[in-house]
């Protein structure tokens, strides 16, 4: 299998800032296997890459940190909702980095109490010392950058150097890179182990982690097939979303796109009722996987992927191997304690 340079365009070529603990582990969830049934079922550990509890945004924050130490940035702005696993890891990997952080907050889970928007995540920004702002609406993508770029302008008069890490599409998908180098790490780790999985589950919700890794697959000729859960957007939305990710990868790292449609898997089956809310079978899959493995997931990203991961080995054959990237988000958890408390 090509793992040259070549086959992965400039991506060696980018600046990259380390703030990971790489490469994460594959693991195979014994317990898990045998209630399924079904296929033999591993998890990449996608929460162990270190730096304030970790996750999938680390690897997605070395090219964003990178490029704002190329150039000369001395403050990290970004938006996110109020139990972003992105904003808590931006301003972690600022202060890493002797930067200051500036991060913008927005309520997209209806109905939430006070424990919600003061702990988990939230609490970690403050205990980091994050500058907060408060933006009111949800779904507005671009507006929420065009009230950071003016946030940005108002740090420029007073002699700072901000860098925005954008919400919307439309921007150079530098986090995408992040999976692109990460689906390179997989497929050596695999050669390396002797493993040949038949499929990988991931969560797909901004399409950084679920575009690149698939674009990084089959640039790498890799075959396996990727099923991105979605966690924010129904299927056909979020199909057009990691198309047009993959294209933006493709003329960022200057080489031709090798994702097809057809290689462009969305399931929506667990997302209802919608962002950062819990069914009853997600709320089963975080306290199966809590008591069959000691392994912790969380209700808006790896809660549903989980969910998705184990329905689907239940319908599959034994000599089938399933992936899951585990891509974090463990802080969440503490935000949700009202749904698990026990009377």
């Amino acid at each position: 299998m090509n793992h040259s340079a070549n086959a992965l365009g400039i991506l060696d070529e980018l600046p990259r800032a380390e703030l990971g603990h790489l490469p994460t582990p594959i693991e195979f969830l014994p317990n898990l296997t045998k209630q399924c049934g079904g296929a033999q079922l591993y998890i990449k550990r996608d929460d162990c890459t270190g730096l304030a509890f970790g996750g999938n945004k680390v690897r997605q924050l070395e090219f964003y940190l990178g490029d704002a130490q190329a150039k000369s940035a001395d403050t990290i702005l970004i938006t996110g909702a109020v139990q972003s696993n992105f904003v808590r890891l931006a301003v972690a990997a600022a202060r890493k980095l002797g930067m200051g952080a500036h991060i913008q907050l927005e309520d997209r889970v209806p109905g939430k109490n006070d424990i919600y928007h003061e702990s988990g995540n939230a609490l970690l920004n403050n205990i980091m010392g994050a500058t907060v702002y408060h933006y009111p609406e949800g779904e507005d993508e671009a507006g929420a950058d065009a009230e950071l770029h003016r946030i940005a302008d108002k740090l420029r008069e007073q002699g700072r150097a901000p860098y925005i890490i954008p919400l919307a599409p439309g921007h150079a998908p530098l986090g995408a890179l992040g999976y692109v180098a990460a689906a390179r790490e997989f497929i050596e780790q695999c050669e390396t182990a002797d493993l040949h999985f038949d499929r990988i589950s991931v969560a797909s919700g901004s399409g950084h982690t679920h575009g690149g890794l698939l674009f990084g697959l089959r640039a790498l000729s890799s075959p396996i097939k990727v099923t991105g859960v979605c966690v924010r957007r129904d299927a056909k939305i979020q199909f057009e979303r990691i198309k047009t990710r993959c294209t933006e990868i493709a003329e960022l790292l200057q080489i031709d796109n090798p994702v097809l449609d057809d290689d462009i898997v969305v399931d929506d089956e667990f997302f209802a009722p919608g962002y950062g809310l819990i069914s009853e079978v997600v709320r089963q899959a975080i306290e199966d996987v809590a008591y069959q493995e000691a392994l912790l997931v969380d209700p808006v990203y790896t809660a549903k992927t989980m969910a998705e991961f184990l329905a689907r080995a239940h319908k599959s054959s034994r000599q089938e191997k399933h992936l899951m990237i585990h891509t974090g988000g463990t802080p969440a958890l503490f935000a949700y304690q009202s749904e698990f408390l026990i009377d």
